[in-house]
C-alpha cells in the first residue's frame, strides 16, 4: 500500500488548525505544517499535535504556493501527497479512496473530491462557496487547493509557481495536464472548509482576489479562465463604461446596459436552480454572482498594474 503524507498550511487559523491536525492524524505517515507568520500559537499548536514545522521566512512575500513547496520539500521520501488547507479538516475515509483511485489508474496524476462548508448556512457568503466546492466527479481540468497528488509528478513539474497569489491551484493543473496527466475528481467527501465569511467587505475582497488569479493564471495559461476572463471584462468593464456614457450622452444607453444586467441575473439563476440549488437561495446568490464581476475586474486591473509596474505579486487576503 502506497504511503500517503499530508501537508497543512495555515496562518493565524487557530481552533480550524487545531481541527486539521487532528483530522490527519492516524489517516497518514507523515504530517508537515508549513506556517506563514502566524501569532496565535500555530506552530505550537502542531508541534503539540506530532506535526513536523516549517516556517516560513516573512522576508519574502508570502503566498500559498510557497508554502506547499516548502511543505512537500520537507517531507522524506514522499510517494502520495495530499496537500490541505489550515482551515479545512479531512473526511475519513477520503484518503483511503484517493490512493486507491491513484494505485488503480496509473494515468491519473491528481485526485480530488468533494469540499463542503462545515457552517454553511452562518452566511449567503458561506452558501455560495459551498455551491462553488460542489462540482461534479470524473475527468477535471482543474480544482482548489485541497488534492492528493503523485510526488513524482509534482518534481516533475517543479512544484506550485510561487509567484501566483491566487488560482495557484489552477495554474499548477493546467502544467499537470500539459505533462499528459489526467486529473480526476471522485464522489467521495474530502474535506470540510470553514470560509467565516459574514460580511460583504470580505466577500468583496475575496471576489478582487478571484479576479487576480484569472489574469494571473489567463496570462501563464492563455488557454484557461478564457471564458470567466471574457465575462469579467463585459460585465465588469465595458458595460460599467457604457453605462457611464450614458448618463452623459443618450439616457437609452443605461436603460440598455440595466436590461443587460438584468438579463444576466435571471440566467444566472435559472442555471443555479438547474444545478439543484433550492429557488430562494438561487435568487440571492444569483445578485452575488452578477455583482462579482465587478471586483473581479478590480483584481484583473490591479495583476496588470503590478505586472507593468514590476511590483511583488503581494496575497489579498479576506479573513
Amino acid at each position: 500500500m502506497t504511503p500517503v503524507d499530508v501537508v497543512l498550511i495555515g496562518r493565524n487559523e487557530g481552533d480550524r488548525l487545531i481541527a486539521a491536525l487532528a483530522a490527519a492524524q492516524g489517516q497518514v505517515r507523515q504530517l508537515v505544517y508549513v506556517d506563514s507568520g502566524s501569532t496565535d500559537g500555530s506552530v505550537h499548536a502542531a508541534q503539540a499535535a506530532g506535526a513536523k514545522t516549517v516556517a516560513l521566512d516573512m522576508a519574502t512575500p508570502f503566498t500559498a504556493a510557497r508554502a506547499r513547496n516548502a511543505g512537500f520539500d520537507a517531507l522524506d521520501d514522499p510517494r502520495f501527497v495530499m496537500f490541505v488547507d489550515g482551515d479545512c479538516t479531512l473526511v475519513p475515509g477520503f484518503v483511503d479512496a484517493a490512493r486507491l483511485h491513484l494505485e488503480a489508474n496509473p494515468q491519473v496524476g491528481m485526485v480530488t473530491g468533494w469540499r463542503s462548508e462545515i457552517h454553511r448556512d452562518a452566511s449567503l457568503y458561506n452558501q455560495l462557496c459551498d455551491w462553488e466546492w460542489r462540482r461534479p466527479a470524473g475527468e477535471i481540468l482543474s480544482c482548489g487547493g485541497d488534492m492528493m497528488v503523485r510526488a513524482a509528478l509534482w518534481r516533475d513539474v517543479g512544484g506550485m509557481n510561487p509567484q501566483v497569489i491566487a488560482a495557484e491551484d489552477d495554474e499548477i493543473c493546467c502544467r499537470f495536464r500539459k505533462a499528459g496527466w489526467k486529473l480526476h475528481r471522485v464522489p467521495v467527501e474530502m474535506t470540510r472548509h470553514d470560509a467565516g465569511m459574514t460580511r460583504f467587505g470580505q466577500w468583496w475582497a475575496r471576489a478582487v482576489r478571484t479576479g487576480h488569479g484569472f489574469a494571473q493564471v489567463g496570462h501563464l495559461h492563455p488557454d484557461h479562465f478564457v471564458i470567466e476572463r471574457k465575462r469579467v471584462l463585459v460585465y465588469g468593464a465595458i458595460l460599467p463604461l457604457v453605462f457611464l456614457l450614458g448618463l452623459f450622452t443618450t439616457p437609452w444607453l443605461c436603460l440598455a446596459v440595466l436590461a443587460l444586467y438584468a438579463a444576466n441575473y435571471f440566467r444566472t439563476a435559472r442555471g443555479l436552480i438547474r444545478d439543484g440549488l433550492p429557488a430562494r437561495q438561487a435568487w440571492r446568490h444569483s445578485v452575488l454572482l452578477t455583482l462579482s464581476k465587478i471586483p473581479n475586474m478590480i483584481g484583473m486591473a490591479l495583476y496588470r498594474l503590478r505586472r507593468l509596474r514590476g511590483h511583488d505579486m503581494r496575497i489579498i487576503e479576506y479573513k
